[in-house]
């Protein structure tokens, strides 16, 4: 039995466009795998916690010297790193958000890309940085409002979510990701219907 963890960044619910392409995902999943068991994490619904100073002082720490104020600081850092350790399989749906990621999910990441946890950091070292999460398959389905965010499209110099994202899953040592893409998301119904369509075809197709 494989363990799927869905990450969903968008603060809408119902009008939610990547809430509603992991859904597709997950359901189209499940048909095809009906005893993996399924966690959400809804983390544009939720207060994720900024990095504080007192985390950055339990973070790097050896755990065996670490307060309960450290060990409080980190508490969400925490659950949240289990959750990636124990997934087999990572989804994650998101908006574009002023051309890069919403806020949520970039705290979401400040919390779980740390240092003996996910990565190890070598700065002398060629390649610094060697992840920690092995064994793991990525997928991201992307919502965009705008089109052209694409390679040698004529937004591309604006789209600072598709390789951040999957440069943080490869840091992290996840290096089999797969992209859905969903542009033009405020073109209107008609363009809306098409690229909705392709999308779910994609899913289809990867599973």
């Amino acid at each position: 039995m494989g363990r799927v963890l869905v990450i969903n960044a968008s603060a809408r619910k119902d009008r939610s466009l990547s809430r509603y392409l992991t859904e597709v995902f997950i359901e189209k999943w499940k048909g095809k795998n009906p005893e993996d068991s399924v966690v959400h994490r809804e983390v544009g619904r939720e207060n994720i916690p900024h990095v504080s100073e007192a985390w950055i002082a339990g973070a790097f720490k050896p755990a065996g010297l670490r307060t309960a104020e450290d060990f409080a600081a980190l508490e969400v850092s925490n659950k949240l790193i289990s959750e990636l350790k124990d997934a087999d399989v990572i989804v994650l749906g998101t908006p574009m958000y002023n051309w890069s990621i919403p806020s949520a999910l970039k705290a979401y990441f400040d919390q779980v890309l740390r240092v003996n946890e996910t990565v190890l950091i070598n700065p002398k070292a060629e390649s610094p940085y060697t992840g920690l999460l092995k064994n793991k398959k990525a997928y991201l389905f992307l919502v965009r409002g705008n089109a052209g965010y694409g390679p040698g499209e004529y937004l591309q110099h604006l789209n600072f979510q598709t390789e951040y994202l999957k440069t943080v899953f490869n840091i992290m040592g996840i290096d089999d990701v797969e992209v859905v893409i969903l542009d033009g998301a405020a073109h209107g119904e008609e363009e809306l219907a098409i690229t909705l369509a392709a999308a779910q075809v994609k899913i289809s197709e990867l599973i």
